[in-house]
């Protein structure tokens, strides 16, 4: 199956990591996207369908778009999140396409004294978590070259709800949040969103951990963003979790990516524009 001139529909198309994704392939493939919230950008794109993931059988814009691509980057209501990828692992094992997800390293939330790889055992502690292994385990029944199952860390960039609540933070004289001990790898829009394309290009399947290569405490981490976006004087809220060091980071080991689509946290902080 090439990739070019195909088509791709992105599920959660208007949320950040889906409306980058977007806006990274429009140029590329004949992409299509879902929306939820009403907004005039998306109602006038004659490429966006509005879908009520509580309402409406994802199977209608199956149908109307025939896609080769799907890429999942859902959010809502937990149970209608699995009922909407029972359909869609329905459709795509029926059909000549292959499914992308957008997982999490919440998967291996439970796991905190080391970092997370793409083949070990996922478990999680976390509704968020657990959610996201039964999305996984569903797809992992499907033959392997019909679906990918792309892990990420924390995602930044200047427009992610991350970003956007630090600021809104500190212009209201509210505390950030950071977990001194938390041992993290992140990664931002723009570098995740060019990974994605690479793998539809060379039509990649399987499990991959899309983050930075390094790690990073998360309260260093964030106190260099917040240095970087503006000279502010935050509030530091520090959360002590537990007294030894905890890991939540997916890190490569068997699925390397090519090294002009690595990232490092460093570059990550540098891609936060000075305002």
């Amino acid at each position: 199956m090439e990739a070019a001139g195909k088509k791709i529909l992105i599920l959660g198309g208007s949320g950040f990591i889906g409306n980058a994704i977007y806006r990274e392939l429009r140029s590329y493939f004949d992409t299509y996207g879902t929306y939820f919230t009403a907004r005039k950008s998306f109602e006038n794109n004659q490429q966006f369908f509005r879908y009520d993931l509580q309402e409406d059988d994802v199977f209608n814009i199956l149908e109307r778009v025939r896609p080769q691509y799907i890429i999942s980057a859902l959010r809502g209501n937990f149970a209608s999140q699995v009922a909407a990828h029972r359909h869609l692992v329905e459709y795509v094992s029926q059909n000549d396409c292959k499914i992308y997800f957008i997982s999490s390293a919440n998967v291996f939330d439970a796991y905190s004294k080391y970092p997370s790889y793409e083949f070990d055992k996922t478990l999680s502690d976390s509704i968020y978590g657990r959610l996201k292994i039964k999305i996984e385990n569903m797809l992992l029944r499907l033959p392997k070259k019909k679906m990918g199952i792309l892990r990420v860390p924390m995602v930044f960039g200047n427009q992610s709800p991350r970003i956007k609540e630090m600021k809104n933070n500190v212009l209201n004289n509210l505390p950030i949040e950071v977990f001194p001990n938390l041992v993290i790898n992140v990664t931002n829009d723009d570098k995740l969103t060019q990974q994605i394309h690479y793998l539809i290009n060379r039509n990649k399947s399987g499990i991959y951990h899309l983050g930075s290569h390094d790690l990073v405490h998360h309260d260093d981490f964030i106190k260099e963003v917040m240095e970087r976006i503006g000279n502010f004087n935050p509030i530091y809220k520090r959360v002590y979790t537990t007294n030894e060091e905890r890991y939540l980071a997916v890190l490569p080991k068997e699925k390397k990516l090519p090294k002009n689509l690595r990232v490092g946290y460093q570059e990550v902080i540098e891609h936060h524009v000075l305002k």
